[in-house]
C-alpha cells in the first residue's frame, strides 16, 4: 500500500481537497440512487405488477439522463441502463407482432 500524501500547503490546494471530499460524498449517494431506482425497477417486473414498474421506470430515465448530464456516468453508459430496463419493462407487455 501506498504512503499517505504529504498534506496540501497552499490554500487553494486545501480548498479543492476539502471540495473533492464534499463532492465525492454527493455522487456516491447520486450513484446508489441509481442502483436503488434500477433495483425498484427489476422488482416490480419480478412482481409481474405493470403500473409500478411503468412508475418507476420514468423515475429511473429522469434520475439517469440527469446524472449524465452532470458527467456522473457516461452518455452511453445512461443510454444503455435505459435501454435494458426500458427492455425489460416492455417484456411483460403482451407484444403485437403476433
Amino acid at each position: 500500500m501506498p504512503a499517505k500524501a504529504a498534506p496540501k500547503k497552499s490554500k487553494s490546494a486545501i480548498k479543492r481537497a476539502r471540495q473533492t471530499v464534499a463532492l465525492t460524498v454527493l455522487n456516491k449517494s447520486a450513484r446508489n440512487m441509481l442502483k436503488t431506482l434500477s433495483k425498484k425497477v427489476e422488482k416490480a417486473v419480478a412482481e409481474k405488477n405493470k403500473d409500478n414498474a411503468g412508475t418507476a421506470l420514468k423515475e429511473v430515465v429522469s434520475a439517469v439522463d440527469k446524472a449524465a448530464r452532470k458527467g456522473l456516468i457516461h452518455r452511453n453508459t445512461a443510454s444503455r441502463k435505459v435501454s435494458r430496463l426500458t427492455k425489460l419493462v416492455n417484456s411483460m407487455l403482451p407484444s403485437e407482432a403476433a
